[in-house]
């Protein structure tokens, strides 16, 4: 089992690693579309999300609260229903009240004792507030796609962490549960990564696109990390 001792500052993914994204999403969008008649499996639900999002996260530039609406309405596309004003904006409602992994809050509690905490984010600024309030954490740096222009998986995004913390990237930790958003910009840029395998042996790829990267560890939880970090 590696260790990383010689680690000064830990960036994380937050949603869909320190955030149950996958319930949240389920919760916000299952009543809309049984409202609608259509009652999709879980795990189509989820991959549809992923493919959507990744479409209008690709440039231009658009907040993420457009994109949330942007795949509300790729779902209508999908399933044949025109969803209103007041659907469209189901997600980013929602999100605020996407509950940490039971896990989160006392992982992160134990790590900040010993090193600056930072979020890599594909979030917009206000949203990610809300989250913050939630949970109760104050992280270092919180470095979001509304502040870089630009969403994960690009390299920018990371190489501005680099930049903001003034730490070597060889004393950087990125943790994620995304291995496409994640884990090859950050490798790419230097830093070591770990994979929270968050979904186990659930088939497919969850909310996020597949991808075969390959981190430095894979975890199956935030609270194995506490032990590894010295």
């Amino acid at each position: 089992m590696k260790k990383f001792s010689s680690i000064y500052a830990i960036t994380f993914d937050c949603y869909g690693t320190l955030i149950d994204w996958e319930s949240g999403i389920l919760s916000a969008l299952r009543p809309m579309l049984l409202a609608h008649g259509i009652a999709p499996e879980d795990d189509d639900l989820l991959e549809r999300y992923a493919r959507y999002e990744s479409q209008w996260e690709s440039p231009p530039y658009r907040t993420y609260r457009e994109v949330l609406r942007g795949v509300v309405r790729s779902m209508g596309d999908a399933y044949g229903f025109l969803p209103s004003a007041d659907e469209e904006q189901i997600l980013e409602r929602s999100l605020s009240s996407w509950k940490p992994f039971e896990d989160t809050l006392s992982a992160l509690q134990k790590l900040q004792e010993r090193h600056m905490l930072a979020v890599i984010s594909n979030i917009d600024d206000d949203l990610f507030a809300e989250t913050m309030r939630s949970m109760g954490i104050v992280f270092t740096h919180v470095i979001t796609s509304l502040q870089m222009r630009s969403y994960k998986p690009s390299r920018e995004n990371f190489l501005h962490a680099i930049d903001r913390l003034h730490v070597e990237p060889s004393h950087i930790l990125h943790v994620a549960q995304s291995r496409y958003h994640d884990i090859p910009p950050a490798k790419s840029c230097g830093m070591n990564t770990v994979w929270i395998n968050r979904r186990g042996l659930k088939s497919g790829s969850g909310a996020t696109l597949p991808s075969e990267a390959t981190a430095d560890l894979e975890l199956p939880d935030l609270k194995s990390l506490v032990p590894l970090m010295g």
